[in-house]
């Protein structure tokens, strides 16, 4: 089963850019598993974003992979203060379903 690591924490300026990251173990290939991307505001339940390829969300928000670092990538541009939230990754192959989380937070 592969264990994803995200930083604990991502601060960022208004308007800035953000990447946040989440790595694979080194036992597993992200070319083999889809990356899933999840926000989460206090109070509210995590709601899907989107999957490494392809949005459901405002363009600002992207999605891809970095073969090279193993790891999905979530691209945020713009940011904006509603951006502020818990972050999940979340890999799956097959019946697989693994997640971990990261916090961004603006500044």
């Amino acid at each position: 089963q592969p264990v994803l690591t995200q930083p604990p924490s991502l601060s960022a300026s208004p308007g800035a850019s953000a990447r946040l990251t989440c790595t694979l173990s080194s036992d597993i290939s992200v070319g083999s598993y889809r990356i899933y991307w999840y926000q989460q505001k206090p109070g509210s339940p995590a709601r899907y974003l989107l999957k490494h390829q392809g949005s459901r969300v405002p363009s600002r928000f992207s999605g891809s992979k970095d073969a090279s670092a193993n790891a999905g990538i979530l691209h945020i541009s713009r940011l904006q203060p509603e951006d502020e939230a818990d972050y999940y990754c979340q890999t799956r192959k097959s019946d697989d379903f693994h997640s971990s989380r990261s916090r961004w937070a603006s500044r």
